[in-house]
C-alpha cells in the first residue's frame, strides 16, 4: 500500500492515477478529498498535515508515503519530524519527499529535507523547479480577455510538467533503487512567460496579448495565495534566477528513459482550463 499526500493537487492526482495504473493498491490524502476525485478501488482519507495524528488512519497497511507539504503547512508550523514520527509508527519504512529545486541553489531552506534524510527510513528527494501548471493562474485571464499579465517576460526557466514529477515519484515509490537519491527535475528547455502565453496561444488557436507585470504587481498577486518568505524566495528565482535553476536536468530522463515533456505539450493537454 503507497499512501499519497496532497492527492488532489497537480502533482499529487497524476501520481494517484499513475500509481493505480501500475497495479498498486493506494490511499489518497488531502484536507478536502472525497471519494468522487478518486479512481476507483482508490482508498481516500481526509488529514491535515499540521494535525499529524490526523494521517495515522491512512497508513493502516502501507509501507510507502508520498509528503507533499504545501504553503498553508509551513505558514501553520508544521512539523515534518512530527508526521515522520507517525509515519514511522504506522509502519512506514520509505518516504519519497517533494521538496524545490530552490534548496539546491540556496534560494529556499533545507528546513523539510533534513528531518526526512535523518530520520532513518528508507527516502528519496525530488527537487522540481516551475510548475508547468503555475500558469493556470492566468486561466481567468486568458478566457475572459484572451490576455496575460505576469512579471519578468522574457526570463526562460525550464518549467517541468506536473504529471512528469508524478512519474518520477512513482518510480521511487517502487522501486528501492532510487532510495537515497535525490533528483532535480526540470523540463527539455527553458521557457520564458511570454513563450508559455505563445503556446497557450497555438493550442487554442487564437491570439492572446502579453501584458507584463511590475515585481511590486506580482508580488501583491502572490500574496493572496502565498506566504511572504515562499514569495519573496519565488520572484528572486523567476526574476533573477542563478545559473543552476536555468539549467536542464537529466534527470527526469535518466528516471523514465524518456525526454520531459515540452510546455507546450503541457498546454495542448490543459487548454481546456483557458477555453
Amino acid at each position: 500500500m503507497i499512501v499519497v499526500t496532497g492527492a488532489t493537487g497537480n502533482v499529487g492526482q497524476p501520481l494517484v492515477r499513475t500509481l493505480v495504473k501500475a497495479g498498486e493498491q493506494v490511499t489518497a490524502v488531502s484536507r478536502g478529498i472525497s471519494a468522487r476525485d478518486m479512481p476507483t478501488g482508490v482508498r481516500h482519507h481526509q488529514a491535515d498535515l499540521a494535525e499529524p495524528e490526523s494521517l495515522a488512519p491512512a497508513l493502516d497497511g502501507a509501507d510507502a508515503l508520498f509528503l507533499l507539504t504545501s504553503g498553508d503547512f509551513v505558514s501553520a508550523g508544521g512539523s515534518v519530524s512530527d508526521v515522520l514520527d507517525v509515519a514511522r509508527a504506522g509502519g512506514i519504512r520509505r518516504i519519497v519527499l517533494l521538496s524545490s529545486q530552490g534548496v539546491a541553489t540556496g534560494s529556499h531552506p533545507s528546513t523539510l529535507e533534513e528531518p526526512v534524510t535523518e530520520s532513518g527510513l528508507e527516502w528519496t528527494l525530488l527537487r522540481p523547479g516551475a510548475f508547468d501548471s503555475n500558469t493556470l493562474q492566468w486561466a481567468e485571464m486568458v478566457r475572459a480577455q484572451r490576455m496575460v499579465g505576469a512579471p519578468f517576460a522574457d526570463v526562460a526557466l525550464p518549467t517541468i510538467d506536473p504529471a512528469d514529477i508524478a512519474e518520477v515519484a512513482a518510480a521511487a515509490l517502487r522501486d528501492a533503487g532510487h532510495v537515497g537519491r535525490t533528483y532535480e527535475l526540470t523540463g527539455p528547455a527553458p521557457v520564458s512567460p511570454r513563450q508559455q502565453a505563445m503556446a497557450i496561444a497555438d493550442a487554442l488557436g487564437e491570439p492572446v496579448r502579453f501584458v507584463e507585470q511590475s515585481r511590486a504587481e506580482a508580488r501583491a498577486q502572490m500574496l493572496q495565495f502565498m506566504p511572504e518568505p515562499v514569495v519573496e524566495a519565488t520572484l528572486g528565482i523567476l526574476g533573477t534566477p542563478k545559473a543552476a535553476e536555468q539549467r536542464v536536468s537529466p534527470d527526469v530522463e535518466q528516471v523514465l528513459g524518456r525526454p520531459p515533456r515540452t510546455f507546450a505539450q503541457w498546454a495542448a493537454r490543459n487548454i481546456a482550463a483557458f477555453k
